[in-house]
């Protein structure tokens, strides 16, 4: 059984029938299991109306309150976790076990959001007359509309949807077509939580139609949008020309860099084991892989057998260890990297080819002996391609990693406290991690910068996205 889909405005459940509708296949299949209800311009402004009526009364609500709605879903979400995590390896395709660990680990997001809403501080500022009072208070920026994407369907959303409604907001978005159980799950949970009817709305349909809709609503006054670059920077210009605040978590081409003083075997093993997650499509998986020249012929060996050992299949086995990757598309993305850096001369070391006639599958794959031409040393795979080259210097390889546009995680393996403090402040990038991945936890702020993004998600940070700053004086 799939999850009966629909969509939900104004507190309300709306399924297929009746409407135009899309269909949700399986990736591991092909499988037609679902289909999914698109909303038109009606239900749009339907969903702007509500979320802007709720808006009136949900920012007045205590913070209490709304902690108390929030660690209710929490609990939900541990409860429902089994099956939101089974739909989510039927539509996206990750291993049972990886989606499980997806949805449990949101409900501690929500906690996360729970308490710290609870501490949305302003300040009092010493006057410089006597008589004066001035002091700064924090309030919600008003109807927030996001964007989450189709890899971690559950997570990505709710992220959003906890900041901006621990802090007072109200929000409409619009989740992935492709994989859009875990969304309809997330609506489930808050509307049986208790949450009043117009504070969370979402709805399914064409992006394009759908997100030029919203940010020219005047009624939506934030934008929060987690995906491609081109997308990413398509939105970013229309919330400009309307002058509407933006948190935009875009794509990334994650270097690693692995100096000859690592335990080379560990960061072998992590790494393959890093870059299997979600078939690769994961904005930061590992993707550019610069080795130092006296431990390259050591990783690569290791690297690629951890590689070519994994088990891939259906993630409703318990024995796969990578999924399918999300849609033919992507299927299709993979060859034309590998065709491209094989014949740039490339040595295709384990991979490079689909697997099976039935799915998306495709293999693990490694590269060597490719320069920086190749287009997968400059355009973001979002699949399970690794590229393996090596370096000389600190200089050089710092080099190599920023000079792309990207800026989101880094990876760095050495033994050297003076190579990780040199190397983590000469990378570009809004996140490194140094012998370990360390960005999950919810008190950690997760973005980029340059083409990354703008803004983060998570951690002490993770409201400055949906407030606004006020300044009071009064004599």
């Amino acid at each position: 059984m799939y999850r009966k889909l629909a969509f939900y405005i104004d507190g309300e459940f709306s399924g297929a029938e009746g409407r135009h509708a899309g269909d949700v296949a399986n990736p591991a299949t092909g499988e037609v299991i679902g289909r999914l209800p698109h909303v038109g311009p009606a239900d749009l402004d339907r969903a702007v109306a509500a979320a802007e009526r709720a808006f009136a009364s949900w920012r007045r609500t205590s913070p209490l309150a709304r902690s108390d709605l929030l660690r209710k879903v929490a609990a939900l979400i541990r409860e429902r976790a089994p099956d939101i995590a089974r739909d989510i390896t039927l539509d996206e395709g990750k291993p049972l076990e990886e989606a499980l660990v997806e949805v449990t680990s949101c409900a501690e997001h929500v906690e996360w959001h729970a308490e710290e809403c609870r501490r949305i501080y302003g300040r009092v500022i010493p006057p410089r007359q006597p008589d004066v009072r001035q002091f700064v208070v924090r309030e919600p920026v008003g109807v927030c509309a996001a964007f989450s994407p189709w890899n971690f369907p559950f997570a990505q959303a709710v992220r959003k949807v906890a900041a901006a409604l621990a802090a007072g907001c109200t929000l409409i978005l619009k989740g992935p077509e492709e994989s859009p159980s875990a969304v309809v799950a997330m609506a489930e949970l808050f509307h049986d939580a208790g949450l009043p009817a117009g504070v969370l709305n979402i709805v399914w349909g064409d992006p394009a139609a759908i997100s030029r809709h919203l940010i020219t609503a005047p009624a939506v006054r934030k934008i929060s949008f987690t995906g491609s670059v081109p997308v990413g920077k398509q939105l970013a210009a229309l919330a400009g020309a309307h002058m509407k605040r933006m948190t935009m978590e875009l794509g990334g081409h994650s270097p690693v860099l692995v100096f000859a003083d690592a335990d080379v075997d560990r960061a072998a093993q992590m790494l393959a084991r890093f870059k299997l997650r979600n078939a690769g499509q994961v904005c930061v998986s590992p993707t550019r892989f610069y080795v130092q020249r006296p431990a390259y012929a050591r990783f690569l060996e290791a690297f690629a057998h951890e590689l070519s050992q994994a088990r891939v299949g259906d993630g409703l086995d318990p024995s796969s260890q990578m999924g399918p990757l999300a849609n033919p598309r992507r299927v299709a993305a993979m060859a034309d990297l590998v065709a491209d850096a094989a014949g740039r001369g490339a040595q295709v070391v384990t991979g490079g080819r689909k697997v099976g006639e039935e799915g998306c599958f495709f293999a693990p794959t490694v590269l060597a002996g490719l320069g920086d031409d190749a287009r997968i040393m400059r355009e973001e795979p979002f699949g399970p391609v690794a590229p393996v080259v090596p370096f000389d210097t600190e200089d050089e390889a710092l080099q190599r990693a920023n000079a792309l546009p990207f800026g989101l995680a880094s990876y760095v393996f050495t033994e050297s406290l003076k190579t990780a403090t040199r190397v983590a402040n000469g990378l570009e990038a809004g996140m490194v991690n140094i012998n370990h991945f360390g960005m999950g936890p919810a008190e950690i702020p997760f973005g980029g910068i340059k083409d990354s993004g703008i803004g983060t998600e998570g951690g002490a940070e993770t409201f400055d996205g949906y407030l606004v700053t006020k300044f009071i004086t009064q004599l």
